[in-house]
């Protein structure tokens, strides 16, 4: 199952291309002869992009005369971006492999309309690309789909029980690791109610509780056990895991709220390192419905390890790189999401093969699901907690001339308590996409830069569609007032010296 940060929509999916101008699939270009690397100078682009960043790349356009139906696991993951800006602000590039683009996109505020129940309220809307576009014509446009939970209301979550897993292995010696750890839980359990418990769990070679589940009431005692923690020894993490849930099960609270929620670099040196197995384990234990949220920290991080592992154990993944985002994540995001929403969310759309020739989901690719997994409840989807808004952007290659109805936008999840399916739909016009990018409202325009700034970054076919001098414009234009976006500028910036 997939996340509530992440991002995990889901999943969200198969990367797809931005179609050139002409009247059909066949006029215009393939995606092997858009496929460019960036010169962020910009000029002429480079070769297309091969080895491992392609193969992490975007598949390709789909056509809609033959697969209209695109499906996925949504996802709230933002670990990607965070981990991204870090490295990019110190003067390093990120991994192309690292990069997933929906993390970067669900990082930013959306401003989506709430429900006014459980489940999701569905969003749509879109603009035709920027000038600055390469390859775009006439015909290309951007469709944002929305999906967005209702908030907790005041004091109506249910109780948590939260494991805390920490790595306190030789590697989290590293200033911005262990003590950003620790300042955080402090600063949570001063937050949580008083009915909610929390567990304490340290490993390095072995692992040990250094708390046992304790009432938040208990605040003294559990301050105490997180200044026991000490950086030693080597990184067994397949131990912390273990003790980990063993010590949920054993606290498990029926009606409540149960959470492992492992803090490390994810960087595992001593008994199982082997991220197959280690999810297995916590795959059996989600489905005894003990979530999993990681906290990833540190310049030195293993990002895919840590994002698979938050994805099979129903849960999501954040990163924090310093003390504002591990306030923004330890203060505002958990104790406001511990909650559920929705389980095994998927969201699917249906192209109208009548008004687009092809598409392609920027991101998600490891989300994707065929067409019939949407209604196989079975097939495990993303889990999305209280006021959280999960987004998937799709560049379309319009046919010349169409009008009316472009595509139809399902979700379907499942209640966390009794288990029962919902379903949402919309539908969604090809006028909605009609304005000029420029016109397009504010999160539009900061979701395509921050979904193509990530192209750009993981060397895709689809990077030499843009410029990075173009993106830092476009975040500069909507910074102001915005921090988010303003760090996202900065970003850009950093980028612009790396990738000459």
């Amino acid at each position: 199952m997939v996340s509530r940060f992440r991002v995990t929509a889901v999943a969200v999916i198969a990367a797809l291309s931005l179609a050139a101008c002409g009247a059909s699939s066949e006029d215009s270009p393939s995606s092997y002869e858009r496929a460019q690397t960036v010169n962020p100078e910009g000029g002429r682009p480079g070769p297309p992009a091969t080895g491992e960043a392609a193969d992490e790349a975007a598949a390709g356009e789909q056509e809609a005369s033959s697969q209209p139906v695109s499906t996925f696991a949504v996802d709230v993951d933002t670990a990607s971006y965070g981990y991204a800006k870090r490295q990019l602000m110190a003067g390093q590039r990120p991994a192309a492999s690292s990069i997933r683009p929906e993390e970067f996109v669900n990082s930013f505020q959306q401003g989506y309309r709430q429900p006014s129940g459980d489940g999701f309220a569905v969003s749509a809307d879109g603009a035709r690309l920027p000038k600055t576009h390469q390859n775009s014509g006439d015909t290309a446009r951007l469709l944002r789909v929305g999906l967005q939970t209702r908030d907790e209301p005041d004091g109506q979550r249910l109780d948590a029980s939260l494991t805390f897993v920490v790595d306190v292995s030789g590697s989290m010696a590293e200033p911005g690791k262990l003590d950003l750890v620790k300042s955080g839980l402090h600063t949570l359990v001063d937050q949580l109610r008083t009915t909610d418990s929390v567990a304490l769990i340290a490993y390095s070679d072995e692992a040990e509780v250094l708390r046992q589940m304790t009432p938040v009431r208990d605040r003294s005692a559990l301050h105490g056990a997180i200044d026991r923690l000490r950086v030693a020894g080597s990184t067994n993490l397949q131990a912390g895991l273990r003790l980990g849930y063993e010590t949920a099960r054993k606290a498990f609270r029926s009606g409540s709220t149960n959470r492992v929620i492992l803090l490390s670099d994810g960087l595992p040196n001593v008994g199982s390192t082997n991220a197959t197995s280690l999810v297995r384990e916590v795959q059996e234990a989600a489905a005894k419905q003990i979530t999993m949220m990681g906290v990833g920290v540190g310049s030195d991080y293993g990002d895919k390890f840590m994002e698979e592992l938050a994805d099979k154990g129903d849960g999501y993944v954040v990163y924090v790189s310093d003390s504002a985002e591990a306030n923004k994540v330890f203060v505002e995001q958990l104790p406001a999401t511990l909650a559920v929403r929705a389980l095994d969310a998927k969201a699917q759309v249906e192209f109208d093969p009548a008004a687009v020739v092809s598409y392609r989901l920027i991101g998600y690719e490891n989300r994707t699901l065929s067409a019939s997994a949407f209604r196989n409840d079975r097939v495990d989807g993303g889990e999305v907690g209280p006021g959280h808004a999960v987004t998937a952007l799709y560049a379309l290659h319009l046919r010349p001339g169409a009008e009316g109805h472009l595509a139809d936008v399902r979700v379907r999840w499942q209640d966390p308590r009794t288990r029962e399916a919902s379903e949402q739909n919309l539908s969604v016009t090809v006028a909605s996409l009609d304005r000029e990018f420029a016109s397009a409202t504010p999160p539009v325009q900061v979701c395509y830069t921050a979904a193509y700034f990530a192209e750009v970054l993981r060397a895709s076919q689809y990077a030499g569609e843009v410029r990075l001098d173009d993106l830092l414009r476009l975040a500069q234009r909507q910074a102001e007032g915005d921090r988010q976006v303003a760090e996202l500028a900065d970003a850009i910036q950093a980028a612009m010296k790396l990738y000459r």
